[in-house]
């Protein structure tokens, strides 16, 4: 009994003392990498829907055919609309195309230098066909764009309030344009744009109780617009 209990002892001293050496054998605790930091990244990609609304006014001359001109005034007043479009983006450049389409009153008038009538114009109506292309810093884009533009405007030309001949034209003609816009949230941006439409000139004959009157009208239109635009798809990507 005494012989088994002194082989018990000295078997703990035993591994008493060689406890230290076998924990300093044990591997140590492998090393592990911290995850990699992630960068969020706008991705302006996607198609995308909006409204816009602002302001605008165009520069309208009455020509009186074979008489000269009978004088000009700005037509002004606002503009409500919407805009669909595709972007896509390679690197920080972004290239789009889009389709607007805005209700307006641009209205304005002037007494005739020749003919003593004052002479209306509004444009009622307007669309844009563009093409863009734009830089990125993330979530803020700058664009310039351009394409075709079509304008429909109310000629009127009156005497004492009474209407004696008037005519609607529907006109094409090109734009340029440049605008900023800036994602605030997930699918959304906000921004601001400058548009001018170049519609020249043309003939038109008023017609009315008066009778027929040949005109030669030309107007440009320069507009400021606020947009907010819905993005469809991930308005992010991750960059290691």
């Amino acid at each position: 009994m005494k012989k088994n209990l002194l082989l018990a002892a000295v078997s703990l001293v035993a591994l008493g003392a060689a406890a230290p050496a076998l924990a300093a054998d044990l591997a140590a605790r492998p090393y592990t990498k911290a995850p990699a930091m992630v960068a969020t990244i706008y991705d302006w990609s996607g198609f995308y829907i909006g409204i816009n609304g602002g302001g605008g006014s165009s520069h309208a001359t009455w020509d009186l055919v074979g008489f000269g001109r009978d004088g000009s005034h700005d037509a002004t007043g606002g503009t409500v609309g919407g805009q669909v479009g595709y972007r896509w983006q390679s690197g920080q450049f972004v290239f789009g195309l889009e389709g607007q389409g805005n209700w307006a009153d641009f209205s304005g008038s002037h007494v005739g230098a020749i003919s003593g009538f004052t002479n209306n114009t509004k444009i009622d109506a307007f669309g844009l066909i563009t093409g863009q292309v734009g830089y990125a810093w993330n979530n803020v884009l700058l664009y310039v764009k351009g394409g075709a533009a079509v304008v429909s405007t109310k000629y009127d030309a009156s005497l004492a309030g009474v209407s004696l001949a008037s005519a609607n034209d529907t006109r094409w003609g090109g734009t340029v344009g440049a605008g900023l816009e800036y994602g605030f949230a997930p699918n959304w941006s906000v921004g601001a744009e400058y548009n001018h439409i170049f519609l020249g000139g043309k003939d038109q004959t008023l017609t009315g109780g008066f009778g027929a009157l040949a005109i030669h009208t030309a107007q440009d239109v320069d507009m400021g617009l606020v947009r907010l635009n819905y993005k469809f798809g991930g308005p992010i990507i991750g960059r290691y």
